[in-house]
């Protein structure tokens, strides 16, 4: 078992809320997450409900303002309103067992990447999970037209979304921002928080000259090893919102 499946089945149950709203704080103390953008959390291994806040903003976010959803996007027991791109995660959960956690963002240096022709591809060894010919990037029109809003407010779109998704860990939204999956909460913290410092370098490097990306062998290498160490991060930015977490109970 590794140190992330370990992590995972260590808060699994009455700690995952607890959990998540931490994930909340840092997400948004990493600029990640700011007014707007959400994480939520498989119930647990194979469970086809997941945990997520009400509609709030991130950094307000409490134990008691966490709902339980099922894939449908349906919240069950509670009638506080939910989150309008509930169905991202919904639908993410269903096509893909192995995700345990999703994280929806808005993070300013990866949402260009979404909508000019160069690929966003990993440039530093810390973002090895990013597909290295090219994240792909969900283009909303060629579903529902050229009159939506941008959002992902039913289970088609959340549908088509996961399609565009496929098997890899991070995709672009034209216009609208990111999503970002993983076996835990850690993994997909440290992957959400990697893709904007990595969307940031290839920024400036392509300003310098042309970037040199990792080759698929170094991505997988690095993910391996580099990745492996999400506990790391998570550890260091899990007790920076210790005192915020702790106020809620």
């Amino acid at each position: 078992m590794t140190t992330i499946e370990i992590q995972e089945r260590d808060i699994v149950g009455e700690n995952l809320i607890t959990e998540l709203v931490a994930a909340n704080r840092i997400l948004v103390r990493q600029g990640v997450l700011d007014a707007f953008g959400h994480v939520s959390a498989r119930s647990a291994p194979g469970a086809s409900t997941f945990l997520l806040s009400r509609n709030l903003a991130p950094g307000s976010v409490t134990r008691n303002d966490v709902m339980t959803h099922d894939l449908d996007g349906v919240v069950l027991d509670d009638d506080r309103p939910a989150y309008l791109e509930r169905f991202i995660h919904a639908e993410i959960y269903r096509r893909r067992p192995d995700v345990m956690s999703v994280v929806h963002s808005h993070s300013a240096a990866v949402v260009p990447f979404s909508v000019v022709e160069a690929p966003f591809r990993p440039v530093i060894h810390m973002a090895g999970f990013l597909n290295p010919e090219g994240t792909p990037v969900f283009e909303i029109s060629d579903f529902a037209g050229d009159g939506s809003d941008l959002l992902v407010t039913n289970g088609q779109l959340g549908s088509d979304l996961a399609g565009a998704l496929g098997d890899g860990n991070v995709a672009l939204m034209r216009g609208h921002g990111s999503i970002a999956v993983g076996s835990s909460l850690p993994e997909v913290v440290y992957r959400a928080v990697y893709t904007e410092v990595n969307a940031r370098a290839q920024l400036e490097a392509s300003v310098l000259g042309t970037p040199r990306f990792l080759s698929r062998g170094e991505a997988a290498t690095a993910n391996g090893s580099v990745g492996g160490q999400a506990l790391r991060a998570w550890n260091v930015w899990r007790a920076q919102v210790a005192k915020e977490v702790g106020s809620d109970d």
